[in-house]
C-alpha cells in the first residue's frame, strides 16, 4: 500500500516554500527545480515565497505542515546559520523537525576587494588587516547572512577584525566596494564576476575547497588559512514524518536533474555546481553545517538583529 501510494505521488499541486523574496538567489534556481519536477511528476510545483526573518517564517511554516509531501521548504545555508543564531527565539528545532530530502547546487563565493586597497594576496591582506586594525570595512548582504558569516569564519581564522557594513542585497554592496566606501567582500561568484573581469574589482581568493575555472588564477583561502572552506548551497527538506517513499521519489527526481545537460547548464549560468546525494547524505551535511556555523555564531557572539 505504502509503495502504490508513493507511485501515485504527487496527486496534486505540490508547494515549494522559500524563505526568500522572488528575483532572490534561492527563489531563481527553486524555480528551475519547480519546473523540472512539474514536468517529471505531472503535476505543478508551486513556488510559495515567504520572506522574513533570514528565512525562519518559511521554515516554521513548512515544519507545520502536514507530512505528506505536498509542503517542502527550499533550504539554504540561512538554515544552518538560523539554527545557533535565532536558538531560543524560534518554537522548532530544524534538524529534529525536518527531514532532509536532497541537496541541490552548491555556490562558490569569491574573496574580493577594491582596488585602492594595496593588497593582492590573501597573505598581504591579513598583513594589513592587522596593522590597520578596525579600519578595514566589510560589506554584507545584511546581519547574518551567509555573506556576513563568511568574513567572520576568516576573522576568527585569521585573527584579525573586519568590521561588517550591512547592506540591503548584493548590489548596493558592491557599489560602495567599488566606490572605496568599504574595502572587502565575500560574495557569491555569479553577482561580482563581471566587475572581477572587467577589472572593477580585485578578486584575492575563492572561499571553496578547490579552485574555480571561471576565475582561473585564483587561489583558495585554505591554501593560505588551512581549514577555511565555506560555499552557499541549496537543496530540499519536508517536513519530519513525511514517508520515506516520498522522500525517495523526490530524491531520485532532483539527482536525475544534476545529470542532465541542460538543467546542469541552467545552474552554472547562475553560478551554481551540482549537489548531488542521498537523503542520509544530506542529512549529515546539515547536520555538519549547522555544527560549523554554530561555531562561528558563538566565537563572534552573533545576535539576530
Amino acid at each position: 500500500m505504502r509503495t502504490a501510494f508513493a507511485e501515485t505521488y504527487p496527486a496534486r499541486p505540490v508547494h515549494l516554500v522559500v524563505g526568500f523574496s522572488a528575483g532572490s538567489a534561492s527563489d531563481i534556481d527553486a524555480r528551475i527545480v519547480g519546473q523540472w519536477l512539474s514536468e517529471r511528476l505531472g503535476q505543478p510545483f508551486v513556488i510559495d515565497n515567504r520572506a522574513g526573518a533570514g528565512g525562519n517564517i518559511a521554515s516554521d511554516f513548512v515544519v507545520r505542515a502536514a507530512a505528506d509531501g505536498y509542503t517542502l521548504l527550499y533550504a539554504s545555508t540561512a538554515v544552518a546559520i538560523n539554527a545557533t543564531l535565532y536558538e531560543g527565539k524560534v518554537s522548532y528545532d530544524f534538524l529534529r523537525d525536518t527531514a532532509p530530502v536532497a541537496g541541490v547546487v552548491r555556490t562558490p563565493v569569491v574573496m574580493e576587494v577594491n582596488l585602492d586597497l594595496p593588497v593582492k594576496t590573501v597573505p598581504e591582506f591579513i598583513a594589513y588587516a592587522k596593522a590597520n586594525p578596525g579600519k578595514v570595512n566589510m560589506a554584507t548582504v545584511g546581519p547574518g547572512s551567509a555573506q556576513h558569516l563568511y568574513g567572520e569564519y576568516f576573522n576568527l581564522m585569521t585573527g584579525i577584525n573586519m568590521v561588517p557594513v550591512h547592506y540591503h542585497g548584493a548590489g548596493p554592496a558592491i557599489t560602495d566596494l567599488m566606490a572605496g566606501r568599504v574595502q572587502v567582500m565575500f560574495d557569491v561568484v555569479v553577482s561580482s564576476l563581471s566587475y572581477i573581469r572587467s577589472g572593477q574589482l580585485r578578486a584575492l581568493a575563492v572561499t571553496t575547497a578547490t579552485p574555480q575555472e571561471v576565475l582561473p588564477g585564483v587561489p583558495t583561502i585554505g591554501e593560505f588559512v588551512p581549514g577555511y572552506e565555506a560555499s552557499g548551497w541549496q537543496g530540499l527538506c519536508a517536513p519530519r514524518k513525511t514517508s520515506a517513499e516520498i522522500i525517495d521519489r523526490l530524491n531520485r527526481e532532483i539527482n536525475a536533474a544534476l545529470v542532465d545537460a541542460n538543467f546542469k547548464a541552467r545552474l552554472a549560468e547562475l553560478g551554481g555546481q551540482p549537489f548531488a546525494g542521498t537523503p542520509a547524505d544530506f542529512g549529515r551535511f546539515l547536520a555538519a553545517e549547522t555544527d560549523k556555523w554554530g561555531n562561528v555564531v558563538r566565537a563572534a557572539k552573533l545576535k539576530p538583529e
